[in-house]
């Protein structure tokens, strides 16, 4: 069963025995600058890879301020918190999502709050956040507070999926509107735009994810980017253990922790970043090959949203339903082709049961259809 789906993905990843669902591609001047890193013996969280990759990203992205980080986790676990996530307050999220963006907020001993997602988008829905607020919040002197719970809404933290952008200017007039923090999980989305303005830097912070599986990759590492001064100062001071600057004494001014990205992991970064244009041309053409490949038939492959430029870092498409996600899966892994469903919805995962969400109506349909293809840059 799906044979021609199977010979047709065999056609764009020719003489591999298995095909990986994203594997890295290190071409340009990773060995090179490995090199120089380690012949400088500056391999840990200090040396210029990681000054570089910085002013390197903030460029690309269009933000003032990068500040790199361990992973991408721990880059979403301290824009949250330099952004006043405290405990026992709520974050808006996407039950349609890695557990990452969960843990990062649970970390703060804060809880999410699950707001159903766009099919378009596979993100945050913007009309179903603004029912969510307008339904079950109201407002005080000091913020957006949930009106069973008595918590207070502190932060929102919509994942563009997949590097598929959501609606993110209309979750941004509503964040405002509430006096909620907008904090964007652009993990998988480097590289992609929406209105002609790269992710991440809609909300007040956003974090993104190099895991060897991204788009661009230093085996780990993260990075928050902002556009204001303060929120990047203390992110970078709060990442290096809170160490007040001194030529050799050890004085802290608070709790810190021990994220920053290391000068070898940068290394490798700064020379993914240079190919990072290469790789979205070559992503978007196999997505391209895949629409065309699946749109004659019931498969339903997922495009880039309006106003969107996608980076597709994992292609995806959407069966009838649950038995046929199953069956295609079933057939393409045992024909050494490398495919997957999405993650459980958060929601049933058993440290999430508690939390509150809407009726979820499109990540349910979504969780039980969606199927990602190989996707690697080759």
């Amino acid at each position: 069963m799906y044979k021609s789906s199977i010979d047709f993905i065999k056609q764009q990843f020719p003489n591999q025995d298995f095909i990986p669902l994203h594997a890295p591609v290190f071409s340009g001047n990773e060995k090179k600058y490995l090199i120089e890193c380690i012949d400088s013996t500056f391999v840990s969280s200090v040396g210029k890879f990681v000054d570089e990759f910085e002013l390197k990203l903030a460029r690309y992205t269009g933000a003032k301020y990068a500040v790199a980080a361990v992973n991408g986790t721990a880059a979403l676990h301290m824009a949250m918190l330099v952004a006043g996530v405290k405990r026992n307050d709520l974050v808006i999220t996407q039950a349609l999502s890695f557990i990452a963006t969960c843990n990062a907020i649970s970390y703060l001993s804060a809880e999410p709050l699950f707001v159903d997602v766009d099919m378009d988008t596979l993100g945050m829905s913007a009309s179903k956040l603004q029912e969510y607020l307008s339904e079950n919040t109201e407002q005080k002197s000091d913020g957006c507070y949930h009106k069973s719970s008595g918590q207070k809404i502190s932060a929102c933290v919509p994942m563009h999926t997949f590097g598929h952008p959501c609606k993110i200017d209309q979750i941004a007039a509503i964040c405002e509107e509430y006096g909620i923090a907008l904090i964007e999980d652009a993990a998988e989305s480097i590289g992609s735009t929406y209105k002609n303005k790269h992710t991440g830097t809609y909300g007040k912070l956003g974090a993104f994810s190099f895991n060897g599986n991204k788009t661009i990759t230093c085996g780990g590492g993260g990075a928050i980017v902002t556009n204001d001064e303060a929120l990047a100062k203390k992110a970078k001071h709060l990442t290096t253990q809170a160490k007040i600057p001194h030529r050799w004494e050890f004085k802290h001014d608070s709790i810190g922790y021990n994220y920053r990205m290391p000068n070898i992991n940068a290394a490798l970064a700064c020379a993914q970043l240079e190919q990072l244009d290469t790789f979205l041309v070559k992503k978007r053409s196999l997505a391209n090959r895949y629409l065309e490949f699946f749109k004659s038939g019931s498969i339903d492959f997922v495009k880039e949203p309006l106003d969107s430029k996608s980076n597709y870092w994992l292609c995806a498409i959407l069966m009838k339903n649950e038995k046929e996600r199953d069956s295609f899966l079933s057939s393409t892994n045992d024909a050494g082709v490398m495919t997957r469903p999405i993650w459980t919805l958060m929601q049933k995962l058993e440290m999430f049961k508690h939390c509150k969400h809407d009726k979820l109506e499109n990540s349910l349909s979504i969780e039980s259809r969606l199927v990602n293809l190989p996707s690697s840059a080759f």
